[in-house]
C-alpha cells in the first residue's frame, strides 16, 4: 500500500494508535515521530512517569496525552487508552510500545491485514525470535505463553506475547481483572473466547540494550501470568468448552452435530480409537471427582476427540461405581498380603479406604486392559465401518 492509500484506511477505518508509556524517554520521541509518518490519530498513556516524558510530550499538541498520577502497569494504561479510544469514536487501536523495540513503519501490514478481512479480527505482530540480540527469557516465555493460548482457546499462534497490535475496540471484553503485564494475556484469550478470530501478522523487532527500558519483572510478573493462566485453563475446562459444546448442539440438526461435534468425521478412526481408550482408562481410574477435568485436559493436550473420550469416561457412572470397586479390589487382591477377601465386606468406600493399596493395584490393572480392549475393538469396528479413515 501506498502512503495515501494507508492514511486513507486509516481514517475510513477509524484506527488510531495506543502509545502507553512509563520512563522510556530515550526512545519516545522517536517512536511518536514515526507514528506520525501515518497519521494524527495518537493517544498517549503517560502511566506516572517520572522521567523527563511529560515534557516530550508537550512537544506535541497535536495528540491526544493522557496523564496518570502513578504508575499502575501497562494493562491499566492500556485499558485507560481503549476508553479513551471509544470515547472518541474510534473502531480499531494499534497499540505499540514506546521502548523503540517496535518499527512505527510496520503499522501498514496491520491496515493492510484488517482490510482483507471480511469480519472483526485481533491482529497481533509475530516477531522473529530467533534474530541476535533477542533475550532468551523472551523466547522461553513466548513459547511458555504460546502453549498456554492454545490451550485456552485452540488457536496455534506463533507469538503471543508481542505488545505491538490491532485490537477491534467494539469486540474485546468491557471489564477486565489483571491491571499489568498479564493483562496482554487475558484480553486476548477472553477475546477469543467471544469468537472473534486471533491471528499474527510478520513485523521487525529491535532490542538495543543501550536504549531499551524493560518494566518487566521476572519473578512477581511470571508469577501472576501463571495464576493467571491457572485461572483461564480452570474456566476453559469447567466453561468454554462445555459451553461451545452446547451452542453446537443448538446451532446443528442432531444428525449432523453427531457427525461432526461427536465422531468428527475428519478425525482419523485410529484417533478415535485413542479417544475411547483415553476415555475408558480415566473412566476406570480412581481419581474420583476429577476425571472430567482430566479426560478433557488430556484429550485437548494429545489433539483426540473430547466428546468421545468424554462419553466413553462415563463407564464409571453412579450405578457402575460398586462392580468398579468390585472389579479393582479383586484384580489387585494377589498383589497384597493378608485378608484381601471382598466377597465378605460391603462394597463401599469405608473398604476402599481399608484396602487403599489392593485397590489403587487393582484400578490400574483393571484401567489399563480394559482401555487396550475397547480401544482395539473400537479400531476394528470403525476399520470395518470405514477402511480408507486411517
Amino acid at each position: 500500500m501506498t502512503l495515501p492509500e494507508v492514511q486513507n484506511a486509516i481514517s475510513e477505518k477509524k484506527i488510531c494508535i495506543l502509545i502507553p508509556t512509563y520512563n522510556n524517554e530515550r526512545t519516545l520521541k522517536r517512536v511518536i515521530d514515526g507514528v506520525l509518518d501515518y497519521t494524527e490519530s495518537i493517544i498517549v498513556i503517560n502511566d506516572g512517569s517520572t522521567d523527563s516524558t511529560p515534557e516530550i510530550l508537550t512537544q506535541y499538541p497535536q495528540i491526544a496525552v493522557i496523564s496518570l498520577p502513578e504508575n499502575k502497569g501497562k494493562g491499566n494504561g492500556l485499558k485507560t487508552g481503549f476508553r479513551k479510544a471509544k470515547e472518541l469514536g474510534y473502531h480499531y487501536a494499534v497499540t505499540i510500545d514506546s521502548d523503540g523495540q517496535h518499527y512505527p513503519d510496520d503499522i501498514p501490514v496491520f491496515v493492510e491485514a484488517l482490510l482483507q478481512e471480511k469480519q472483526d479480527v485481533l491482529l497481533i505482530g509475530n516477531r522473529n525470535m530467533s534474530q541476535d540480540g533477542i533475550p532468551k527469557k523472551s523466547s522461553f516465555g513466548n513459547r511458555f505463553s504460546n502453549f498456554w493460548f492454545w490451550f485456552e482457546t485452540g488457536i496455534k499462534l506463533e507469538d503471543t506475547q508481542s505488545g505491538y497490535r490491532l485490537y477491534p475496540l467494539l469486540k474485546i471484553p468491557k471489564k477486565y481483572f489483571t491491571p499489568k503485564f498479564e493483562f496482554e494475556i487475558e484480553i486476548i484469550v477472553r477475546t477469543a473466547w467471544k469468537h472473534v478470530p486471533v491471528k499474527n501478522v510478520p513485523v521487525k523487532v529491535l532490542y538495543d540494550p543501550a536504549e531499551r527500558v524493560s518494566h518487566f519483572r521476572p519473578f512477581k510478573d511470571f508469577t501472576r501470568i501463571s495464576i493467571l493462566n491457572t485461572i483461564l485453563v480452570a474456566i476453559t475446562l469447567l466453561y468454554i468448552i462445555p459451553r461451545n459444546f452446547v451452542n453446537n448442539f443448538k446451532k446443528k440438526s442432531f444428525k449432523k452435530f453427531l457427525k461432526e461435534d461427536v465422531l468428527e468425521s475428519d478425525g482419523s478412526n485410529r484417533t478415535k480409537a485413542f479417544s475411547i481408550a483415553l476415555g475408558v482408562f480415566i473412566g476406570f481410574s480412581p481419581f474420583w471427582g476429577f476425571h472430567t477435568l482430566l479426560v478433557i485436559s488430556l484429550s485437548v493436550l494429545f489433539k483426540l476427540n473430547k466428546v468421545l473420550a468424554f462419553i466413553a469416561s462415563n463407564v464409571s457412572l453412579p450405578p457402575f461405581i460398586p462392580f468398579v470397586i468390585a472389579a479393582s479390589l479383586f484384580l489387585g487382591s494377589p498383589f497384597v498380603h493378608g485378608d484381601s477377601n471382598i466377597f465378605s465386606s460391603e462394597l463401599n468406600f469405608e473398604l476402599i479406604k481399608n484396602n487403599l493399596l489392593q485397590y489403587v493395584i487393582g484400578s490400574a490393572i483393571l484401567a489399563t486392559s480394559m482401555s487396550a480392549l475397547c480401544g482395539i475393538l473400537t479400531f476394528l469396528f470403525l476399520n470395518k465401518l470405514n477402511p480408507e479413515n486411517n
